[in-house]
Parts: structure tokens; sequence; C-alpha cells
């Protein structure tokens, strides 16, 4: 599949949310493949080990990919943002704004 349809989109997702899910949805008709990165990330001090947030969002977006026909996938990543975004291939980082803060 080409790199030019690819989309990375990371988060902790620790856990995942129906806003989470509502980006995924939206992303997914986008892209021919969007992979969603579970950043390792141990000095956030997360409730969920990092296999288990992966098994958490495969079983949320199973629905969403069944839909539309997009290739979704879930990897864990530990490496800067980067380094992940190139070793999948991707040409764009989808990412979603909480709060004002986000903006800045």
């Amino acid at each position: 599949m080409s790199a030019a349809h690819t989309a990375l989109y990371p988060g902790t997702f620790d856990p995942v949310t129906k806003g989470h899910l509502d980006i995924i949805e939206r992303a997914a008709r986008l892209v021919d493949r969007l992979v969603i990165g579970v950043a390792v990330n141990a000095g956030k001090g997360p409730l969920f080990t990092v296999e288990e947030r992966v098994e958490m969002v495969e079983a949320a977006i199973a629905p969403i990919a069944s839909r539309n026909g997009t290739v979704i996938e879930v990897h864990a990543f530990d490496s800067l943002l980067i380094h992940f975004a190139r070793s999948i291939e991707a040409r764009l980082i989808i990412r979603g704004l909480r709060a004002v803060s986000d903006f800045e």
C-alpha cells in the first residue's frame, strides 16, 4: 500500500474513549491505512499496561474497520513519534484537540 495513503494516530489511549473512537472513525474515511500508535510513555503513570491498551483499542476499533474497509492497525511504540511515523511510512499524523491549550 502506498505510504501517501497511510496516517498515524498516536496517543496513550489510557483508556480508549468515545472521543478517540470518533477521531479514528473520521480519520479512517480519509486514508487507505490507519495506524493507531499506542505510546508506552511510562512517565505518565498509565492505569493499564501497554499490552492491555493495545487490546482495548483493537476491540474498540473492530466495528469501525469492518464498516468502511480501511486497514486499521494497532501498534505499541516507545520511540520518538517521528521515528515511529517513518517506520510505518506514515505521511499524515492525526491529532485531536481537547482544550485551548492544545492549540498553543
